[in-house]
């Protein structure tokens, strides 16, 4: 009975610092806080995490992501109003800005992605608007890459799936 505690204090005292040793994978950063405040950024390799001080407030993946919206209705400088889909790829680039520059940054890069595309379209006639994705591509990648700065994403490259234009237009072509 008499080594019962010990060996029950070893045993708990390795199982907390087994619980809270982490191995952060290659292409993945953990945004770690002290007491709540920001404390670092963990990238790859072995780290020890504080019990009840230290938690691991964000896991972070830093490969490229695609995100493929739902069409959105956009209207042309002629007032044609037709379906855009597009495709965002782009890549976490500050983990710590990440955590802490926008509250949703899916919700955040999809709601940009939809103004900066109705401003740009409302630029352009329906032929123009057509014929010239690559131009529409470049300039919202441009856009989306300088506003997503601040919220440590850098946006790759900006794709229009399709161009939906209104029924009556399709049977026209």
């Amino acid at each position: 009975m008499e080594y019962m505690i010990p060996i029950v204090l070893v045993i708990l005292v390795l199982v907390v610092l087994a619980a809270n040793i982490r191995v952060v994978q290659q292409s993945r950063a953990y945004v770690v806080e002290r007491l709540g405040a920001f404390q670092a950024v963990w990238g790859v390799g072995l780290h020890f995490k504080i019990p009840l001080i230290e938690r691991i407030v964000k896991n972070v993946s830093l490969k490229e992501q695609v995100v493929d919206f739902a069409p959105q209705p956009v209207i042309t400088k002629d007032n044609v109003t037709m379906q855009i889909d597009t495709v965002v790829y782009f890549q976490i680039t500050d983990p710590k800005l990440y955590a802490y520059g926008v509250e949703y940054p899916m919700s955040a890069i999809e709601n940009l992605t939809a103004t900066t595309l109705r401003n740009i379209i409302g630029d352009l006639e329906l032929d123009q608007a057509l014929t010239s994705r690559d131009h529409i591509n470049t300039k919202m990648r441009a856009i989306l890459d300088e506003a997503t700065d601040p919220w440590g994403i850098k946006v790759n490259r900006v794709e229009l799936k399709s161009i939906i234009p209104p029924r009556e237009i399709q049977d026209a072509m």
